[in-house]
């Protein structure tokens, strides 16, 4: 039987589609690499008050590429969540960046919003020749720089502990040196740009880690996730999201803000994360 459309209409239908589906991709990959969101995760605990809260924001892989239109909306973000504590979990530039003057800019802002502003690196500041003028830079902003170092915050009734390595996917990573002196009996934060560590390491003495450096995959498929992720290759295990390595202990891996290689991101909206843990009996 012959078809009722002629051949000519079909071709139309499918250039139709075609142009739909190419323009349709092309939108999600722009709001997706251009337009955050604020993810938010929760925790509890029997580590910290029965009843308290205490909210990390965490911000990741920002790779110098937010413009300063964009820092102001992230700041309005900021406010409007009202954190405890603001973690930087590496990437803030590219290996590339010689001009930190945004980046400063960037910071001073955050600080003046929540002192409690802590930081460690990536491999792309490893890789930055500008490494130690970032890292001066940031702690004369204000920054606590967590390098291989730990420290105790008290927020309101609760002591916890805030333990940062400098990025172990460059091998500038000293994990006793890291935990030394902590307070095993207090809830403890572990700040790891790459999530390897939770595949290098046994028994990291940490109840919550917190990750970034894959970008979630930067590129996703519906169904299937990240395609490939920096130092686990095709469809990697730890790509985004929270998984739990140990009884009651966590690796939270956000997906950050920037691009790297290609300059987008597709079924990945760029994000911050609101981490809050709550205190349990």
């Amino acid at each position: 039987m012959r078809s009722p459309y002629p051949k000519k209409f079909k071709r139309k239908m499918w250039l139709f589609l075609g142009t739909l589906l190419i323009l349709g991709t092309s939108a999600k990959a722009y709001f997706d690499t251009n337009v955050f969101k604020i993810n938010k995760v929760q925790f509890q605990t029997n580590k910290i008050a029965a009843g308290s809260k205490i909210t990390v924001l965490q911000i990741s892989d920002v790779h110098n590429k937010i413009s300063r239109s964009q820092h102001e909306k992230l700041i309005e973000a900021v406010i409007r969540v009202n954190p405890d504590v603001i973690v930087l979990t590496g990437d803030l530039v590219d290996r590339t960046t010689a001009d930190l003057t945004n980046v400063f800019l960037f910071i001073e802002q955050l600080v003046e919003v929540n002192q409690n502003t802590f930081f460690v690196t990536g491999n792309h500041e490893r890789d930055n020749s500008n490494v130690d003028e970032l890292l001066a830079g940031l702690a004369d902003c204000g920054v606590t720089v967590l390098s291989n170092s730990n420290t105790e915050i008290m927020i309101r009734d609760s002591t916890i502990n805030l333990v940062g390595i400098d990025n172990e996917s460059t091998n500038h990573e000293n994990m006793n040196l890291a935990f030394s002196g902590i307070k095993h009996e207090k809830y403890t934060i572990l700040l790891s740009h790459s999530p390897g560590v939770v595949m290098n390491y046994q028994d990291i003495p940490a109840d919550l880690i917190l990750s970034g450096h894959t970008h979630g995959g930067q590129i996703r498929l519906p169904l299937v996730g990240a395609i490939v992720a920096p130092n686990q290759g095709y469809f990697p295990k730890y790509d985004k999201g929270t998984f739990e390595i140990g009884s009651e202990q966590y690796i939270y891996i956000d997906s950050g803000l920037g691009t790297s290689v290609a300059p987008v991101r597709f079924w990945n909206q760029s994000q911050i994360s609101l981490i809050e843990i709550n205190g349990s009996n």
